[in-house]
């Protein structure tokens, strides 16, 4: 029998039938089995008296909602309470997911498509210009060049690091940096720091050329200060304040308007940068530069032994292949790089505190002479090798922009002048070596000498003099000299012949071995093409021209017993590998016999020891010195004719074991003229230095004194 169902009441929910539990299944199981069921207790009407059936009630709440009982009427019966059951899991709707992520996708598909289009039809021009600030560039990487030192091994010339300072001018317009003034706030700030004119650094941050360079071969500590600035004004402009006005000013500039923000946000350092490279230094600021020479600024030799070495020196730069934003390297960019070899260092055979002394002592008598210029030499009799070259003026090769062009070369071996008296040496070894004559032989000098069309006078007038060759020598007569040179031929052309041949194995008109740039050779015309007067006053030194080194080779050949050495400045190499090879020695020769050179030596010995000698002012006390003075007419090099005179001494020491000459020439003086005037204390000041310097033991006899008269 079916319980009948309640009435539903006005506005109630139909309710609908739940599925059997387990356990209700399970009882209605035992009910077909023939269990007998509990009696339903009859629920009561509702109160708005519509009848039906009440529904068992499973609890006594349900029973207590019922009301009372009525009378006659029996009470239900109460239905044990349910186990609790539990929840099961809600699945989610198919067709709502999949509509989600339909709409998800359609979504990411729109923006991908949406940025396609900027960039292929709205942006890609700008894009464009973008992407080609990122590109591979072969950046050379330059090698470190070699050093030049002295031969104890002070750095002449050396390179430090340094750096460029580059820009990038398209930081510096208006749309970059928002105010129209960039390139002038940015000079303002590094003018001063890289020594540079205001309006050359404008120009150069308003030029269109990526990866420009500002200012070259900066120091270290130029590159701290503007580091050190551009901080600072990264800090000052990092505020909220202005973030907000370059946000604003970029959101105009991207739609093409311009816009301008407060000087107080703008950093017009941003597009300074930095590449490390090598910058050439001069330690001795001017010592031996003539020599040393100076680089350019592709720091390339361009003058004096830099620029003789500069393969050498330069070594050989390598390659660094990678890709770049704007002027910086991108650092995981990869890419390939091939190590630069650094330049060789050379080893001159110049003595530093021999240099000094020598630049010290011909600036000081330049100066009192007032003279244009003048040099000193420093050379080892025996080796050939050159311990000092001295010129002034001179010039710092650390800073070229202050110094005169005609400053910049080394005249003591380009500037070729008449040696005057001091070539008298090479006539006497001549006369001496032919055994035309001895050095005590009678020469009868009077006051002047008609030869051809011209009459020939001495420096000082003198009626006629009775002298030895020895007192031709000493008292420096360029009478007494043509008539010992006349004898060296029964015809003066023969004459002439045989002393061209010895002027030419001293090495006058022939190149040094030095090879310098610009080095001259000096001037000497065939001896069979004498003519005139020439051929009479070759032999006291005037028609002929040589240089200050060549000067000097001649007397060191005299003290090395008559030995020619080619003369050197540089002693070795030191290659990148650390391996020092020393040069090979100055090329010898013989030109006058032993016996030859002890009796010039000698006879150079009274110019300075003799009374009578013009060489005086050359003595060194304890030491034997032998050395002749020269006073000739100098050629005005801008006229072409005499004009001035050129004086000079030439000596070495000690003469009784000969170690070093020292030359000295002075160019037109005009406090003085003579040789022994202004270069004999020259000499002496330099040779003294010198001899100390190298600790040459006094001499341990007295000189031989020769006779320079004789009594007719």
């Amino acid at each position: 029998m079916t319980t009948p169902r309640r009435p539903r009441t006005p506005g109630e929910q139909p309710r609908r039938d739940r599925p059997a539990t387990p356990q209700q299944r399970r009882t209605g199981d035992r009910a077909a089995a023939g269990d007998r069921p509990r009696p339903a207790a009859a629920r009561r009407p509702e109160a708005s008296g519509k009848s039906g059936a009440a529904r068992p009630s499973g609890s006594a709440k349900a029973t207590k909602a019922a009301g009372p009982a009525r009378p006659g009427t029996r009470p239900a019966a109460k239905r044990p309470s349910a186990r609790p059951q539990p929840k099961r899991l809600k699945l989610a709707d198919p067709k709502r997911r999949l509509r989600v992520v339909t709409v998800a996708l359609a979504t990411v598909f729109s923006l991908f498509a949406a940025r396609l289009v900027q960039i292929q039809l709205v942006d890609s021009s700008n894009l464009a210009a973008d992407a080609s600030t990122y590109r591979y560039v072969d950046v050379p990487l330059p090698a470190a060049r070699g050093s030049i030192t002295t031969a104890d091994g002070v750095a002449l010339a050396t390179t430090v690091d340094a750096y460029d300072v580059t820009a990038d001018p398209t930081m510096f317009t208006q749309d970059a940096l928002y105010v129209p003034d960039g390139p002038e706030q940015a000079a303002d700030l590094l003018a001063p720091i890289l020594n540079m004119p205001r309006d050359k650094v404008v120009a150069k941050l308003r030029t269109r050329t990526r990866g420009l360079t500002v200012a070259p071969r900066q120091t270290p500590q130029a590159r701290s200060q503007i580091t050190d600035l551009r901080n600072a004004l990264i800090k000052k402009t990092d505020t909220a304040t202005c973030r907000t006005q370059k946000a604003k000013a970029a959101k105009i500039v991207a739609q093409g308007g311009h816009s301008t923000i407060d000087s107080a946000c703008v950093n017009p350092l941003e597009g300074i940068f930095f590449n490390e490279t090598t910058a050439r230094v001069y330690p001795g600021d001017g010592l031996a530069s003539n020599l040393v020479g100076f680089v350019n600024a592709e720091d390339a030799g361009a003058g004096g032994l830099e620029l003789q070495y500069q393969q050498l020196l330069a070594g050989k730069d390598g390659r660094r292949t990678g890709a770049v934003s704007g002027t910086q390297p991108i650092p995981t960019s990869g890419g390939s790089q091939q190590d630069p070899v650094p330049g060789s260092d050379v080893r001159l055979t110049i003595n530093r505190d021999i240099q000094w002394a020598a630049q010290r002592a011909i600036t000081d008598q330049v100066a009192a002479a007032g003279a244009d210029k003048g040099y000193v030499i420093v050379q080892d009799v025996k080796t050939g090798q050159v311990l000092a070259m001295a010129t002034s003026p001179t010039f710092n090769p650390n800073d070229l922009s202050s110094a005169r062009p005609e400053d910049l070369g080394n005249t003591a071996v380009q500037d070729a002048f008449e040696p005057g008296s001091t070539a008298k040496l090479m006539t006497m070894a001549a006369v001496l070596d032919t055994g035309t004559a001895n050095w005590d032989a009678h020469v009868t000098v009077p006051g002047t000498l008609q030869r051809g069309d011209h009459v020939f006078h001495d420096d000082v007038d003198h009626g006629t003099w009775y002298l030895t060759l020895a007192g031709v020598l000493a008292k420096s007569s360029n009478i007494g000299t043509i008539e010992a040179a006349g004898r060296l031929g029964p015809t003066q052309q023969q004459a002439n012949q045989v002393l061209g041949g010895y002027l030419q194995k001293f090495g006058i008109g022939q190149p040094t071995g030095l090879n310098f740039p610009g080095e001259t050779r000096g001037l000497l015309a065939d001896p069979k093409n004498w003519q005139g007067s020439q051929q009479y006053t070759i032999p006291f030194g005037q028609g002929l021209s040589v240089s200050a080194l060549q000067a000097t080779s001649v007397y060191s050949t005299i003290a090395n017993g008559g030995v020619r050495v080619a003369p050197s400045v540089v002693a070795g190499v030191t290659g990148p590998d650390g391996r020092y090879t020393p040069a090979a020695p100055g090329a010898q020769s013989r030109v006058v016999k032993p016996e030859t050179a002890k009796t010039l030596e000698q006879m150079l010995e009274s110019v300075v020891s003799d009374e009578q000698g013009t060489g005086n002012t050359a003595q060194i006390p304890g030491y034997r010195v032998a050395g002749k003075t020269g006073t000739a007419n100098r050629v005005d090099p801008q006229t072409g004719k005499y004009n001035g005179y050129t004086a000079s001494f030439i000596g070495f020491a000690p003469a009784d074991a000969p170690r070093v000459t020292v030359s000295c020439v002075i160019q037109n003086p005009q406090n003085g003229h003579f040789g022994g005037q202004l270069c004999g204390p020259v000499f002496k000041q330099v040779m003294e230095f010198a001899l100390k310097t190298l600790q040459v033991p006094p001499s341990g006899s007295e000189p031989p004194n020769l006779p320079v008269e004789w009594k007719p």
